[in-house]
């Protein structure tokens, strides 16, 4: 099975039964560990620009979480876009964040933190982000819930669309959101990439 075939099947069964994540959570950390050094080659010139509209006319954060930053590519864009901003950056991979903190600007070394966690389980306090992004992440939407902070702002991007090995509909995200708590649904294009904000009641 190729990489993205083994993305697109754990996407789905992950989404639809969160619990066996614990079983594909391993294979999936060796799967990006082995891609971490050549990530970046894999990244078109254009896919974070629906990420980019959806973040328009938002408040700044105090605190922003990049789930799943892979190389930092997300994290890197955050620091600059709110200059005031405490950015941290998780990943399951710790290849991933060696990348990230090797091509990491020294001018934002002080405001982004790289830490490796696991998206279903994180170590970080109920409320604590008030921007939570996921760039070609798979969600676990009770832990998204509760780490966002009330009034708080929760963005999808999937540089592919739904050519996107890492992919969830909309309507998925949108029903499931909406049952814990997130309405004020707005969606984003620029093709190939699209993007997806809700809100944190």
């Amino acid at each position: 099975m190729t990489g993205e075939a083994f993305a697109r099947l754990v996407t789905r069964l992950v989404v639809r039964h969160p619990g066996l994540w614990g079983l594909l959570r391993g294979r999936m950390r060796e799967r990006f560990d082995a891609l971490a050094p050549t990530w970046e080659t894999r990244l078109g010139p254009d896919h974070l620009a629906a990420f980019d509209l959806a973040l328009d006319g938002l408040p700044p954060p105090r605190r922003a979480l990049d789930l799943g930053t892979g190389t930092g590519v997300v994290a890197t864009a955050l620091a600059r876009r709110y200059p005031e901003a405490e950015i941290v950056a998780v990943d399951l991979s710790p290849a991933m964040l060696e990348e990230a903190r090797r091509r990491l600007p020294p001018d934002l070394a002080g405001r982004v933190a790289f830490q490796v966690g696991d998206a279903a389980a994180l170590d970080q306090p109920d409320g604590a982000f008030d921007l939570v992004v996921l760039s070609n992440m798979i969600p676990f939407f009770a832990e998204l819930a509760r780490i966002t902070a009330p009034g708080g702002v929760l963005v999808f991007s999937f540089s592919r669309g739904p050519a996107t090995p890492i992919y969830v509909p909309p309507d998925r995200l949108r029903r499931e959101l909406a049952r814990r708590g997130f309405a004020e649904f707005a969606e984003f294009s620029s093709p190939p990439a699209t993007a997806l904000r809700a809100t944190r009641r």
